[in-house]
């Protein structure tokens, strides 16, 4: 059982696995969960209300649930999540879920109005971009709309930073997630939210320093598990990164008890715990208390 802590978690990164969400996603997942990644939750869909318990026996309060857009559609292994899925699963369970609309570069304006929908009319609260999924740097110019509209909205945008794994064997994709591509980002809309997802490992003192660097670029820690995160990470959240690092997990890649578990046994300070699994992504996304 998890030495639940006295403050309840935010899960910034999500994947929701109900029936009808699995249903959207090809068949990939399964070789890949339960084999490159390993992971030890159930790939057999599970419902809302599974997920909630299962986070409040880890001591999660609230998760952000991903709208995945995985690659243009048409291509081996890409899929796209609906967005009136996840919009559901919010509307169902108001303050305990809410939705990151994921973002496809190539579909230019109908993109950025799609985003625009999300947010202003089904209560989505951040942006979600896969680079390597279309083999485009987070710093190429067929992201910049999507990033003036995330400005224009005052939403912040996750990005995965870090290698990128073989999801498809028919779609075999190019690690283009280098945390220094942020930079010139970051340099271009300054007042963008930029959220680089899963470490950046194994660039990971890049993503540091372009957290470092960048007032608006943060970092969340997710899908690797705490207990292998670098010394270098681990220092980092406990000194002068401590208002910088999100708590997630990227369920089902990593479980939510075990998680949990593994962050705690990191010792991190007092005054520091309740910012990383709370406080900061309740500052960054603007959400009450």
């Amino acid at each position: 059982m998890a030495a639940t802590p006295a403050i309840k978690a935010i899960d910034a990164v999500v994947n929701i696995w109900t029936p009808e969400a699995l249903s959207h996603r090809p068949d990939w997942k399964d070789g890949f969960f339960a084999g490159k990644v390993k992971a030890k939750s159930p790939m057999s869909s599970i419902t809302l209300e599974q997920m909630l318990a299962r986070m409040e026996t880890a001591g999660i309060e609230r998760a952000f649930l991903v709208a995945a857009r995985t690659g243009r559609l048409g291509l081996p292994g890409s899929y796209h999540m609906p967005y009136e899925v996840v919009a559901r699963a919010c509307e169902q369970y108001p303050g305990r879920f809410f939705g990151l609309a994921g973002v496809d570069p190539t579909q230019g304006m109908d993109g950025v109005r799609a985003l625009e929908d999300a947010v202003k009319n089904m209560g989505f609260i951040g942006a979600h971009a896969y680079p390597h999924w279309f083999e485009l740097a987070p710093d190429h110019a067929k992201w910049y709309p999507l990033y003036a509209k995330c400005v224009e909205l005052d939403i912040p945008l996750m990005t995965q930073v870090g290698q990128s794994l073989i999801y498809s064997p028919d779609q075999r994709l190019r690690s283009v997630g280098r945390p220094i591509t942020l930079d010139a980002v970051a340099c271009d809309f300054p007042e963008l939210k930029l959220l680089g997802i899963h470490v950046g490992i194994p660039w990971h003192d890049e993503m540091i320093a372009m957290a470092w660097k960048h007032e608006n670029v943060c970092i969340v820690a997710d899908a690797h598990s705490p207990k292998y995160w670098p010394d270098s990470f681990v220092k980092y959240i406990n000194s002068f990164g401590q208002n910088k690092v999100i708590f997630g997990t990227d369920f089902p890649v990593l479980d939510f008890e075990r998680t949990m578990n593994e962050v705690l046994a990191l010792g991190l300070k007092p005054e520091v715990l309740p910012k990383f699994l709370r406080g900061n992504a309740e500052r960054i996304f603007k959400l009450k208390a």
